[in-house]
């Protein structure tokens, strides 16, 4: 078992790139089953998630070679139809992914149900709703069993703008007789990734970065390279820890033009970010004060689907506002447990209220000391290794696979900034 030992106290100081974004790499790895010609994929992120995947994908029978560590190239020349591991199937909430392209490619497919963090209820109705308007027969037992001898394009309202469901739907439209439209569809920088990747390989995608997606069916898709975007939501961590701790820090080539709302949520907690080209720079001193709403009302920090502030975000940005003066109410929508792992922030210190299962209030600034800690989920790891890293004195991090599922060399990055971390097993 690792662990991460931190010593709180120490301003981030210096400059690092991004990786590559996890929630795009998973559905770009999937896409490589839509064609029998081989697809390269740079800027892959070298974590947990992503080599789960490339298993998975070995298992139906991709041939899969890893060119660097962030450099992958896919070959789907021939297919099967596996029984999956149902354990390694349910380490990744991403494993659902395949089905679009596996139903598409074989005609039908058999999956477990997916796993992934444990952040409430994550419904998958919204994926066989789509299935279904495209022409597939779905049965939902203890397996997930998807048959059509043919998809065909339809006219498709998604119940809710889910980012995965929006992703299996677009891998199984493109190859589909006919023109598809998806109403409702989720727009975030990691679903305009796969379709610019997809138009690259041949299909024919059009509406993206909005809710109204077009899709006219081709033929087939041909080989071909693409290269994964960088992490909005590590651009977005490391912009919160490098304020929490009073650094100063630039993040090269952080795609600023997917910052915007993340950007005017942290000013509403008197974060200032300068943008400068393809860069991020934090300064130093910032003034850490929440912005009251118009008449001086406590302001409502909520997340919703794109291109509202992301929820993957909102736990980071609770342990920024206990750094902050002021009071802030914090609304989680999407997810009931998301907010559990505030308790652990109380016992460091910090103030805070837990309402009810989405809703928080913060008021701070709380000086935080250091504790031991059991990461819950991957984003929730990454904000308790910024609580660690403001507090006073030492803390410890346990269960640090959930944070290296869903971040590249962390603590790496964290001491190439000055950060004093080290991992250790035990």
């Amino acid at each position: 078992m690792e662990e991460l030992i931190i010593e709180g106290g120490h301003p981030l100081q210096g400059t690092l790139t991004p990786s590559g974004n996890k929630n795009a790499a998973l559905p770009a790895l999937a896409a490589c089953l839509l064609t029998d010609e081989p697809v390269v994929l740079r800027n892959l992120p070298d974590i947990q998630d992503v080599w789960t995947m490339g298993e998975l994908l070995a298992d139906i029978g991709v041939q899969v070679e890893q060119l660097d560590p962030h450099t992958w190239r896919l070959h789907a020349r021939e297919v099967r139809l596996p029984a999956f591991d149902r354990e390694r199937f349910r380490r990744i909430r991403g494993s659902i992914l395949l089905a679009g392209p596996m139903l598409t490619r074989l005609g039908q497919v058999e999956l477990p149900p997916p796993g992934g963090d444990v952040i409430g209820r994550r419904r998958v109705d919204t994926h066989f709703l789509a299935f279904r308007e495209l022409g597939a027969e779905v049965d939902v037992n203890d397996l997930f069993r998807l048959r059509a001898l043919r998809l065909r394009g339809a006219d498709i309202l998604l119940d809710q703008a889910s980012v995965t469901g929006t992703e299996n739907a677009i891998m199984a439209a493109v190859l589909a007789t006919g023109t598809t439209v998806i109403r409702n569809a989720a727009s975030e920088p990691h679903v305009q990734d796969l379709c610019h990747m997809l138009n690259r390989l041949g299909a024919q995608i059009e509406g993206i970065g909005s809710n109204l997606l077009t899709i006219h069916g081709v033929d087939r898709l041909r080989g071909g390279e693409f290269t994964i975007g960088p992490d909005h939501m590590e651009v977005g961590s490391y912009i919160a820890m490098a304020a929490m701790t009073r650094g100063e820090v630039r993040i090269r080539d952080a795609a600023p033009h997917h910052l915007r709302m993340i950007r005017y949520v942290f000013e509403r907690l008197g974060v200032r970010v300068e943008v400068e080209g393809e860069d991020i720079h934090v300064p130093a001193d910032q003034p850490l004060r929440v912005v009251p709403d118009l008449g001086g009302a406590i302001p409502t920090i909520a997340d919703a689907p794109w291109p509202a502030f992301p929820a993957d975000l909102m736990s980071i940005a609770i342990v920024l506002a206990t750094q902050v003066e002021g009071t802030v109410l914090f609304h989680e929508k999407m997810f009931e447990s998301r907010l559990y792992f505030v308790d652990k922030l109380i016992f460091m210190g910090a103030r805070i209220v837990l309402c009810d299962p989405h809703r928080c209030v913060v008021q701070g600034p709380s000086p935080l000391h250091g504790d031991v800690l059991v990461s819950p989920d991957i984003r929730a790891g990454m904000a308790l290794m910024g609580a660690a890293l403001c507090a006073r004195g030492q803390s410890i991090i346990r269960n640090v696979n959930q944070i290296d599922r869903g971040y590249e060399r962390v603590e790496e990055k964290l001491r190439s900034l000055g950060g004093r971390i080290e991992r250790v097993r035990r």
